[in-house]
């Protein structure tokens, strides 16, 4: 060779975040008279409201002193973290759970990673929820897996579109994906919706990838049932974490549970769980040690705490959203979501919800996701964790801006 010429992998081309693609072009002036609000960011940490627990901080630091957890754990996880997942989340008789039934990972996004992975070759397909999580996108194309989405349904709380789900499924569809509670949507499903998503899997012989990160986060008036406690027919890889329950996503710790049925998963999903895992070394070792205190001497008032700040937060922007021509808010039913439509013949200089956030951003420095981030045009994302003084003043300059714009 005569020159340098290095060019990037062909993976790496394929590789991109959606949400990163559009929330660069939504530019925050620096020099902006009113205050920056960001009703975007899915970490419910940064506003400093909604913190961990102090006896898991306890745990932590119990761990620390031990000296125990200083080195290289078991890249699909201890022995003792494992345990202490599958104690806690077994149901006995329906969907029991010993340790070798449970993997760990780096966060929730990381055992996604892990099943997309072993479920899918490049030219299958996978059945993705629109809107949706927009990693799910990400996985599958950077493995040259087909994205085929099945919609949800807005005035129906966001259940999916049984028929259209059923549509997409071909001999080369290697897996449906189902999220809930709802990451964009806030939606909870009822058990007779899962059992009907679980009826075309099991008729179609497919396994499911039910992400579970928002498990018991649901406001009154809903229930979060485990996909896996609604079947003895379909295998099912649950992903969760601790990320948004104990709200600590910077901890880094998710994890699978492999619910197995007929034995699907022996052959090779097990043997191929466990390779990819040892890929890269597996989640931090200190966090491990305290998993069992966390997940099982957390005091329950905290997780109602948690609940009812969100709970008082989504009835705030319910409110606040439906009061302005032009925007009508998806009531959630649990999560940290809330999905806004926007009708676009009500606004004079709008088109579009990317447009809508521009401008939205540029005139009120209030920062929402555009529905394009999650695949769903004509509405917002807005994110429930700011503090409420926050939420209240973000809600009246939406309410500004949009009697501004409007014909």
């Amino acid at each position: 060779m005569s020159e340098w010429n290095i060019k990037a992998s062909n993976i790496s081309k394929r590789a991109h975040n959606p949400i990163r693609q559009i929330v660069d072009k939504l530019k925050v002036d620096p020099n902006a008279q009113k205050s920056f609000i960001s009703l975007s960011v899915g970490d419910p940490t940064v506003f400093g409201n909604f913190n961990v627990h102090e006896s898991a901080n306890e745990a932590i630091k119990r761990q620390l002193d031990t000296f125990k957890h200083n080195g290289y754990p078991p890249a699909h996880g201890t022995l003792d973290a494992r345990d202490a997942i599958a104690r806690k989340y077994s149901i006995p008789e329906v969907a029991p759970l010993t340790p070798n039934d449970v993997l760990l990972a780096n966060g929730c996004s990381g055992a996604l990673d892990i099943c997309v992975n072993v479920l899918c070759n490049p030219g299958q397909n996978i059945l993705l929820p629109r809107p949706g999580f927009s990693l799910y996108k990400s996985l599958a194309e950077i493995r040259e897996v087909e994205v085929r989405f099945y919609d949800l349904v807005p005035e129906n709380n966001w259940q999916v579109d049984l028929k259209h789900m059923e549509s997409l499924i071909d001999d080369k569809t290697a897996c449906i994906l189902v999220n809930n509670p709802s990451n964009p949507c806030g939606s909870v499903y009822p058990k007779e919706h899962l059992e009907a998503i679980l009826a075309i899997a099991a008729k179609h012989h497919l396994p499911i990838i039910a992400d579970e990160i928002y498990c018991d986060l649901v406001y009154k008036g809903n229930t979060f049932y485990p996909m896996a406690s609604l079947t003895k027919d379909v295998p099912i890889l649950a992903v969760g974490g601790l990320a948004k329950k104990w709200l600590v996503p910077g901890w880094r710790i998710g994890w699978i549970l492999v619910h197995d049925r007929h034995d699907a998963f022996a052959a090779e999903v097990r043997t191929g769980l466990l390779n990819l895992s040892q890929v890269i070394l597996g989640p931090n070792s200190v966090v491990q040690g305290a998993l069992d205190d966390i997940l099982h001497r957390t005091p329950q008032s905290f997780y109602e705490d948690t609940i009812s700040q969100l709970e008082y937060n989504a009835k705030l922007g319910i409110d606040a959203i439906s009061k302005i021509d032009g925007l009508t808010p998806v009531t959630p039913q649990g999560a940290m979501y809330m999905m806004v439509g926007i009708d676009m013949d009500k606004f004079k200089d709008i088109s579009s919800d990317v447009e809508f956030s521009q401008k939205l951003v540029a005139e009120e420095n209030v920062l929402c996701l555009p529905g394009q981030c999650f695949d769903y045009p004509n509405f917002i994302r807005i994110v429930i964790t700011p503090p409420a003084g926050s939420l209240k003043e973000a809600y009246e300059r939406i309410a500004e801006f949009c009697a501004r714009h409007r014909k």
